[in-house]
């Protein structure tokens, strides 16, 4: 639909009326940045988004994603006005406020139509990058018929100038992602001012060398606009539309300065707004026709939703199309066959060989899984054989080379994720989980299905130092609300936690995998994954305990001989493998202190920070671990440099069963 100018104008308007309402109403957010990229959002939205508000998780709809998410009442606006079901106009006028799906950024899990949590700048477009990806791979699986669309993002400053806009333009262009497109609201404002108070770089040519399509337009001018989008539908490269914009188009006092960026206009701006736009409803009522209108820029989308559904009633694909876009495994997928196999024949290896190997029987069962490595592959065991690269000309391939973007990995495995129909997992040393932590808490807070694989788990990777020696990683990840710490001790636990790992549909994992080998502790057919309680039993004495050893990883070895030990004095010691604390905290209460008698010395066992440990010990337990950082020497001598060898630790157990 493409509609003359003066009834585009009235639709801009609604968005900047809506928006600088709202705004008002909670007396908190960002009013600017959706008035000032209104127009560029109608000419989008009316004749070049393809979706359907009626069906918000229709498959092959185009994403949109705000990354500059503070403008929240930009898409807020946008799913209203075009006819989704939410936000409803109750909604809008509780912006912001408790019970209100309009958060002050957008939240996937809050609204449909809001296909990523956005809000730190720079995420949105990073993830954007994963859902381009997803698309192309699922498209050279099932075809254009059933999957041919567009991702779509608006950005801004602050989003072009975050490190991370940098891994992810970097691997969309090496990648080249044509399908990509990038509206950035160049409109010279951040918070603080002008942007020439604190850059003077060339965005374009950055964008131009990192293999993108760059284009200008007037963001005020709608035939400007259509001619740049145009032009970025017609290369084959990523796109950044730089859409020249005034921040707070419309505001004559305060329009084109930082004022409108983080606060309200207030109602004598307001008013003068209103005058100025000639837009003379009152707050959060709109015109008849410009209502209609917006809804009318739905009916392409509906059409070609039509279409496509019945190309999948079809198609002799539909069923396993389905079931991948629902995240659904396989029926009767697991690896209990595979762990027969580690039970009939032990195995000393690495706990990230161990991964490897559970993974060579799991991408071959589920053709969903994408993994990668931050350029770690041959560190990190995450490709398989017979897996093959995703290129610029291969969209088949299931293994992306991410090069050093820890960062840029993540967040683009958090868009894969949320695009649908695909299972990402991306490797990197367990230290540099800093470099991309913020992509993991927001895999977290939008309940995404990510497996990062993280190896080098601990002094025990020896020589490199304590730059790469994670000590308080383990137990920071562990705070993170709603993510998996898993920490494997031998090859039948890291296939546990594989399974356990990709059964989670709406949380991430993370797996703390060790560099040197291990001997395999589970040598005994179960009947149930017993990772999947979290903590559980590995040895019990023939008497009641008198000591509860409770260790994770390569400790859980050290805890067994700790046991033995204890023993030939005279005393009970039970050992509790603690594979992942947040799926033991979730047990019953009677499990749990089943498993961790309160009657005895509990004593905690793991290579990294205290901290935390307490929680499991008691007050008066003891926990054994490293509260600094590591040196540079062979794993063995570290160990028994910081005392964590059973000569070591036996006495301190003694002494405090004595005291």
């Amino acid at each position: 639909m493409s509609l003359e100018t003066p009834r585009l104008v009235q639709m801009a308007n609604a968005i900047r009326a809506l928006s600088m309402d709202a705004v008002q109403a909670a007396n908190s957010g960002h009013p600017g940045m959706p008035m000032g990229m209104a127009d560029v959002a109608t000419v989008l939205w009316s004749e070049y988004l393809n979706h359907d508000p009626d069906a918000p998780n229709w498959a092959d709809r185009d994403r949109f994603i705000l990354s500059a998410g503070h403008g929240s009442m930009l898409i807020y606006s946008l799913l209203h006005l075009s006819g989704y079901a939410a936000p409803t106009m109750d909604d809008l006028r509780n912006f912001r406020k408790l019970g209100s799906p309009c958060a002050g950024h957008p939240e996937n899990f809050l609204l449909e139509g809001v296909e990523c949590t956005t809000g730190p700048l720079g995420q949105g477009l990073g993830m954007a990058v994963g859902m381009a990806i997803a698309e192309r791979h699922l498209n050279a699986q099932f075809g254009d018929g059933l999957v041919d669309h567009r991702t779509w993002v608006v950005a801004g400053d602050g989003c072009l100038m975050e490190g991370l806009n940098h891994e992810a333009i970097g691997l969309a262009g090496h990648l080249k992602l044509g399908r990509m497109n990038v509206l950035w609201d160049d409109n010279r404002i951040t918070i603080d001012g002008a942007t020439d108070l604190s850059t003077s770089e060339d965005i374009k040519a950055r964008y131009e060398a990192t293999n993108w399509h760059v284009v200008a337009c007037d963001g005020h001018d709608f035939t400007d606009i259509r001619r740049a989008i145009d032009e970025a539908l017609a290369d084959e490269r990523p796109s950044l539309i730089a859409c020249h914009t005034v921040i707070g188009k419309g505001a004559p006092g305060k329009q084109g300065t930082s004022a409108t960026h983080g606060a309200p206009l207030g109602d004598e701006e307001i008013a003068a707004a209103r005058k100025e736009l000639g837009w003379s409803s009152p707050p959060f009522e709109l015109p008849e026709q410009v209502r209609a209108d917006w809804r009318d820029t739905a009916d392409r989308g509906v059409q070609l939703h039509t279409e496509w559904l019945s190309r999948l009633s079809a198609s002799d694909q539909r069923a396993e199309f389905g079931r991948r876009m629902a995240g659904d495994l396989p029926a009767g997928f697991d690896l209990a066959s595979y762990i027969d196999g580690l039970i009939a024949e032990p195995q000393k290896v690495a706990t990230r060989k161990a991964s490897e190997m559970a993974l060579g029987a799991i991408n071959e069962a589920l053709p969903e899984t994408i993994g990668g490595s931050a350029d770690l592959t041959g560190s990190n065991n995450t490709k398989t054989g017979g897996m093959t690269a995703f290129t610029a000309d291969d969209r088949s391939g299931r293994y992306i080379y991410y090069g050093i973007r820890e960062f840029g990995m993540a967040a683009a495995m958090n868009g894969m994720t949320l695009h649908g129909g695909v299972i990402p997992y991306g490797g990197t040393f367990l230290v540099f989980t800093d470099y991309c932590r913020a992509a993991i808490r927001l895999s977290a807070l939008q309940q995404a299905r990510v497996v990062y694989v993280m190896t080098h788990d601990s002094i025990g990777l020896g020589e490199d130092g304590p730059t790469h020696q994670p000590v308080e990683h383990v137990q920071s990840l562990r705070m993170i609300p709603n993510l998996l710490v898993m920490r494997p001790a031998d090859v039948v636990e890291t296939a546990e936690c594989w399974q356990i790992a990709l059964e989670q549909k709406d949380r991430p994992t993370v797996l703390a995998l060790s560099r040197q080998n291990l001997p395999q502790l589970r040598i005994e057919a179960q009947k149930t994954l017993l990772s999947a309680q979290g903590g559980y039993r590995l040895r019990s004495p023939e008497g009641k305990p008198q000591v509860t050893l409770i260790a994770t990883g390569s400790e859980l070895q050290l805890a067994v001989e700790c046991a033995e030990r204890l023993e030939q004095e005279g005393i009970a010691a039970a050992v509790v493998s603690m594979v992942c604390t947040q799926l033991f905290d979730e047990q019953p209460d009677a499990y749990r202190a089943e498993t961790i008698p309160a009657d005895t010395l509990r004593v905690s066992i793991e290579a990294g920070t205290t901290f935390g440990w307490e929680r499991y010990t008691g007050e008066h337990g003891l926990n054994i671990g490293l509260d600094r950082f590591g040196a540079s020497a062979p794993a063995e001598d570290l160990f028994e440099k910081f005392g964590f060898t059973a000569d070591a630790i036996v006495p301190r157990i003694m002494n405090k069963l004595k005291a």
